[in-house]
């Protein structure tokens, strides 16, 4: 039996049908369901649906052999030493799918900060830290799980990191997109200990998700 590991949202919303597309199923409506592991219609395969930060948790320790995850979150804790992540897991595929940018933003009209660091707001912490790093930049990070936006407006920080889609969110709060860090879609990651105890059955699944990317595009 393997364990993919799908991320709640918009992520599994276009996971889904890729999985349709290859004639895996849920036993039940994962929209609808309150239950967290589901079977599938291939006998040998289940799912569990987790928040993004936990699938990397899960694939990392081997309790899900599969996931399907966000660039954003690979970055975030591929940057943290203490998870060991790049030691344990394989990046498969970019699934194209949840599309989306990592961006810096701030209030419109902003005053330029001057004689201290930096206040920026994120749940990115790594992924900050690195960024301004490279650009020569001091901060101070202040982590914040939700509501990013009011940050600024607040006077909590100066600058956020978050993920942008459409920009609306932010527009409609006052703020305004910088640069971007990276841009974002979801990708195919495998537990390194399972690929090699499960080599034949992760690969055919790793092939199909392949194949159907592949008549996708």
């Amino acid at each position: 039996m393997l364990t993919l590991a799908l991320t709640k949202g918009r992520i599994l919303n276009d996971t889904l049908p890729l999985l349709k597309h290859m004639g895996i199923e849920p036993e039940d409506d994962i929209k609808k369901s309150r239950k967290l592991l589901f079977k599938t219609s291939d006998p040998k395969l289940q799912l569990i649906v987790l928040r993004g930060s936990d699938v990397t948790t899960y694939v990392s320790h081997g309790t899900a052999d599969i996931g399907v995850v966000g660039k954003d979150m690979l970055m975030e804790y591929s940057n943290d030493i203490s998870t060991g992540l790049g030691a344990s897991i394989y990046e498969m595929l970019d699934l194209h799918i949840a599309k989306c940018r990592l961006m810096t933003a701030i209030k419109k009209n902003a005053a330029p900060v001057n004689n201290r660091k930096i206040k920026v707001a994120t749940k990115f912490v790594n992924i900050a830290k690195a960024y301004y790093a490279s650009q020569g930049i001091q901060i101070d990070v202040i982590k914040l799980y939700g509501a990013m936006e009011l940050a600024p407006i607040m006077g909590l920080a100066d600058e956020i990191v978050d993920i942008v889609d459409t920009g609306n969110t932010l527009k409609a709060n006052g703020l305004i997109t910088c640069e971007t860090i990276a841009s974002i879609s979801s990708r195919l990651i495998v537990n390194k200990a399972s690929l090699k105890r499960n080599h034949e059955a992760i690969n055919a699944l790793v092939d199909a998700f392949a194949a159907v990317i592949s008549n996708h595009d």
